[in-house]
Order: C-alpha cells, then structure tokens, then sequence
C-alpha cells in the first residue's frame, strides 16, 4: 500500500433544525484550502438526544464540535472543563475534545471582539449594545475582558438587560449599566460603539432597530451581529452619516476561525471563509 491515509479529521455542529446553518460551507471551504483532511458535519440533533450525541463524537474521536440553539446551556452538563469566558458567559457553542476530555469555549463573543480589533480597541471605550440575549451576553462579557470601560445594555425588558449590567460589574472590572427601551433609543453623548446584538434585519433589507440615528457622530463605530443580510438597512443608514460600520458575516467567519484554532491549532484563510458565505448569501446586500 502507498501509505496514504483515508481517516480524516471529525468536527461538526449540534443544533435543530440545522439544515439552514452555512457553517459547514464556510468551515469546509477553510478545510480544504488548508490543505487539510477534515471535515465539518452539520448534525440535527433534538434536545433528547444530545447526550448521546456527544458521546457519539468522544467515541469516534472528534477533535471538537459547535453547538447552537438549543444546545448553548444544556451542553454545560456533559463538560470536564469550561473556559474563563464561557464560564461567565453561562453558555457554550465550541467543545474541545482533549484525550478524552471536553473542554468548553464560547467564540460569540470572541468572534465579534476580532472583529472590532480591525477599526478599533474596546480598551477605555463605552459601549451600547442593543439586545439582552445571548450574543448581548457573550460580546458584552469579551468587550469587558478586552478593557472596555462602560457598557450599556438597552432591551425591552429591563429585568434582562439588568442580569448582564450586574454580570458585567460583579465579576468584570468594567462598569454595566441597564437601560429599558421604549420607543426610539437616542445614543448617550460619548458612546464610542454601538452594537445591534437583536435579530432585527435578519433576512430583511428593510428593517431596523428603533435608534434615532441622529443621535450618532462620524466618530461612532456601528456594529450588526447579523450575518445576512451583510449589509442591514442599520448599518447603511450609519455608512451614511460617516459611521465606521462592521458587519455580521465578519464575526461569524471569525468564529470559525476561532474554533478550528481551538481544535486543530491551525488558523484557517478567512477571506476564503468570508467568500464563501457571500456566494451562499448573494452579494446584492454588500
């Protein structure tokens, strides 16, 4: 025989419904311009069956694995070891598998902060973030890891809004502060970064969040955690004023980046990643 092997590497993602989950194309794409054997399978795996699915993937040796909704809590139980981040976060959406151990991380928030390092530092910075869910959670934790000095939660319940500003204060050295949303939100004077962390303009042009966008300077950095369209009707209003914009797609690229990072130890070529996901997504919205 020539010696040449046909086992390949296994990493994957566990969520439901998953079918429309690009991740796969994205991570593969990386893959196999890497040079690398590996591939990334997209599983449908239902609440009930999430034990088994993980001791599914220890079992043939994957190297890790992505979960998604609504497996981001529930994963906790079936770990060895969790992450500083993800620990605060309460929530994990990448696993390690390490000699039989699963180690958790949490790459939203990771994601999100690579991106914004390309324009600029959280450091001292004072951040709004919109929406109080898990990606508020997760990018609100990293930004004050990352030296982020004030970060302002708006959500329509306040009482959600309120956990993360207390989360940010009792264990962070930033300053987290909750704000309820009624109506148009108008940006505090001094607001370096704002960050639409809801799902509105998910797969819709045209919507937005209620911000009154006068409120924003030149100076504000603008951020949108949605991933298609790439470019949300918030973000072109803000291009407009002479905003620096970041898109979604960005941080979701970088997530992938990150996990196979944690996985492999092998960083993956993201504009190859990012051009993936534009053909999948269309580039009319660019």
């Amino acid at each position: 025989m020539s010696g040449q092997g046909f086992r390949s590497i296994l990493t994957g993602s566990f969520s439901t419904p998953c079918a429309d989950n690009p991740t796969v194309a994205m991570v593969e794409a990386g893959y196999h311009h890497a040079g690398l054997d590996a591939r990334y399978i997209n599983c449908d795996v239902k609440a009930s069956g999430l034990a088994d699915a993980v001791k599914g993937a220890k079992a043939m040796e994957w190297v890790g694995f992505n979960c998604s909704l609504p497996h981001k809590v529930a994963v906790l139980d079936h770990l060895d070891d969790i992450a500083e981040s993800a620990r605060l976060i309460g929530a994990v959406n990448c696993v390690a598998i390490r000699e039989g151990k699963l180690i958790g991380h949490n790459t939203d928030g990771k994601g999100f902060l690579a991106s914004l390092k390309t324009v600029t530092s959280p450091a001292g910075k004072r951040v709004v973030i919109l929406g109080a869910g898990g990606a508020a959670r997760a990018i609100a934790v990293e930004l004050a890891l990352a030296g982020a000095a004030h970060i302002t939660i708006v959500n329509r319940d306040a009482s959600k809004a309120e956990t993360i500003a207390a989360l940010i204060n009792d264990k962070t050295e930033a300053t987290g502060e909750a704000q309820a949303w009624s109506g148009k939100f108008s940006l505090p004077t001094g607001t370096d970064i704002l960050i639409n962390a809801t799902s509105i303009g998910l797969g819709d042009p045209n919507a937005a969040p209620p911000v009154e966008m006068g409120s924003l300077t030149k100076e504000t950095v603008v951020a949108d955690v949605i991933p298609n369209p790439p470019q949300t009707r918030f973000l072109k209003d803000a291009k407009a004023l002479g905003c620096t914009t970041l898109d979604g797609l960005g941080m979701l690229v970088n997530q992938g980046v990150i996990g196979v990072e944690i996985w492999l130890g092998r960083t993956l070529d993201s504009a190859v990643m990012a051009q993936t996901l534009e053909n999948i997504f269309g580039t009319e919205n660019k």
